[in-house]
């Protein structure tokens, strides 16, 4: 005789089952969890915001004046621009970088170009830029946190980084997050 089942029987959980389950519900909670609850998940992260600007390291583009690290501790407002001649977005972001320079001083570091691409690139569109250095390495990019070109960074008077904006500039990530930081950065001047 076959015994039936009693129904106050309960099944035993297998444990060792449910490890797999386990590991794979916190690679999930590590990998989205932090970039769920940012203030704002489209901008990527940045080690960089709040400290010192790092070291300029490039070299001079020929013919035109160059920047060092003190001229972004020298009390002004400035944005750092990488861009490149090869990258179609910093193409279209020149409009918004003129629009920018025609307020403060916009510094422009040329990455991983040819200097004679980046010298056509101004030329041809126009050089907004107060003063450039050439990254041909891109070592000073790596210093810098740099994602891809293009990216800006908005710098207090006294050299501490406010903002970094990775992408191109259009005219709603203008009025929207770079000229508040500017602001940001301007009042910590007072």
């Amino acid at each position: 005789m076959s015994e039936t089942p009693t129904p106050n029987k309960r099944k035993s959980v297998n444990w060792v089952a449910m490890i797999p389950v386990g590991l794979f519900a916190a690679l999930i909670g590590a990998f989205f969890g932090p970039g769920l609850f940012r203030d704002n998940p489209d901008a990527l992260p940045s080690t960089i915001e709040g400290r010192q600007a790092p070291a300029v390291a490039g070299v001079e583009l020929p013919g035109l004046a160059s920047f060092d690290d003190a001229t972004l501790r020298a009390g002004d407002v400035t944005l750092v621009n990488f861009w490149a001649s090869w990258c179609v977005p910093c193409r279209a972001e020149h409009p918004m970088i003129k629009e920018l320079a025609a307020q403060l001083p916009v510094y422009g570091i040329n990455y991983k170009d040819e200097a004679v691409d980046g010298l056509d690139f101004l030329a041809e569109l126009g050089d907004p830029f107060a003063a450039h250095v050439a990254d041909a390495t891109g070592r000073m990019g790596i210093n810098w946190g740099l994602y891809g070109v293009p990216e800006t960074y908005v710098i207090a008077g006294d050299g501490t980084v406010v903002l970094r904006w990775a992408g191109p500039i259009t005219r709603s990530t203008m009025e929207d997050t770079i000229k508040p930081a500017i602001e940001r950065a301007e009042a910590m001047a007072e």
